[in-house]
């Protein structure tokens, strides 16, 4: 396997110098690719996805103990907005992991919901990998400057609450009514459901939502249930 393109990647995106450059290939390998290259691809990303992640949490926390004094439901909340699938997947586009995963045939054809969390689950791999050869301090830097300077468009856009709750106090103060949620459509194998979700207030239908839970979806419907009492 030729490693020149992970070095250079370190080196140039990373800023970081491997000593053992196979744990960031590794980092980028999804575990399809092992089962369709089992003779030359042993190890996948999801034992060092898990220890990122944690070396992750601990970061954000720290950086938001040391710089906020609110209190801790509002820490919690916009530790939850920088660590989520969308935050960290569009910090691992902006460092263009992209073309450096390592993937089945069949998973490089995957949806782009498939393909936002594969690329959110190889930024906490990558974050292993720093951290495994260079330590806390490389992975800390890492995230600095990759994730924690989106924090402040966190805040400015109010993204880190939750669009419920705002849609709940919203609804109530405007129109007298508390938003229901119902599920308008399931699509999709079991495995691999697609749930359609519409946010009703008074009777009236204010926004949609999709994703691959009823959680997700009603999120999204709340968020765009927002927008219309916006306009």
């Amino acid at each position: 396997m030729n490693s020149a393109p992970y070095q250079e990647f370190a080196k140039n995106k990373l800023h970081v110098t491997f000593a053992d450059i196979e744990l960031l290939v590794t980092a980028f390998t999804h575990r399809s690719y092992v089962n369709e290259h089992r003779k030359t691809a042993k190890e996948h990303n999801e034992r060092m996805e898990f220890l990122g992640d944690a070396v992750l949490e601990l970061v954000v926390t720290e950086f938001l103990y040391a710089n906020y004094s609110e209190p801790e439901g509002i820490l919690t909340n916009w530790r939850s907005a920088l660590v989520r699938t969308e935050s960290i997947g569009e910090a691992a586009r902006r460092y263009e992991f992209e073309p450096l995963l390592r993937l089945s045939r069949g998973e490089k054809r995957g949806t782009p919901r498939a393909r936002a969390q594969i690329l959110a689950n190889t930024y906490e791999a990558v974050i292993g990998a720093i951290y495994l050869d260079q330590g806390y301090e490389a992975a800390r830097q890492f995230i600095a400057d990759s994730l924690l300077g989106t924090f402040d468009d966190i805040l400015a856009t109010g993204s880190w609450q939750d669009p419920k709750s705002q849609l709940q106090e919203m609804a109530q103060s405007k129109d007298g009514h508390t938003p229901i949620y119902k599920v308008l459509t399931e699509d999709g194998p079991d495995h691999d459901k697609v749930f359609t979700v519409g946010v009703f207030v008074g009777g009236e239908l204010k926004g949609q939502g999709t994703g691959p839970s009823k959680q997700i979806g009603q999120q999204q419907a709340a968020e765009r249930a927002l927008k219309s009492y916006e306009q």
